[in-house]
């Protein structure tokens, strides 16, 4: 097997304009946006060898709502605050076994572009959204794109 990582992109936050951007908040949306992620991922089964997230107040909200569907505790990393690269997107994933799961809560553009760095693709990366990569030899396979009205709609059949 081959070591992945999953971006989490941090949920809807309150408006730029309200407060200095480090600070800015999770909305009620965002918190269940976050919510959602971890019971979706939770229910795929997926066993992360560990977390790491921006240091942003929204990311770490993010972070830790759906970390407590996953049985594992986000830890800060400063690269995922602004510019996060395909280098360091690397550095954190190869710092544990040759086939762990990694994820990483942060922020766009820095994620869309990972993505494109390791894979090629293109994608819309929405709020509260998540995408997996499998990283062999410094590039990647995009093996899924969940939409946070994908991930509201799983965690909400396991509701039922």
């Amino acid at each position: 097997m081959a070591p992945q990582l999953w971006l989490l992109r941090h949920g809807e936050a309150v408006p730029h304009d309200s407060k200095p951007d480090d600070e800015r908040e999770l909305t009620p949306r965002g918190r269940a946006q976050s919510e959602s992620a971890g019971v979706a991922l939770a229910a795929l089964n997926v066993e992360f060898a560990a977390c790491y997230t921006s240091p942003k107040v929204r990311a770490v909200q993010t972070a830790g709502l759906a970390c407590a569907h996953l049985n594992i505790e986000p830890e800060k990393a400063d690269s995922l605050a602004g510019g996060f690269s395909r280098d360091d997107a690397l550095e954190l994933l190869m710092a544990h076994d040759a086939d762990a799961r990694v994820l990483v809560v942060g922020h766009e553009p820095a994620f869309s572009q990972v993505v494109h760095d390791l894979t090629g693709a293109c994608l819309d990366f929405k709020k509260g959204g998540i995408a997996a990569v499998r990283v062999e030899r410094g590039s990647g396979e995009l093996l899924v794109l969940l939409r946070p009205r994908e991930l509201e709609a799983m965690a909400r059949s396991l509701d039922r």
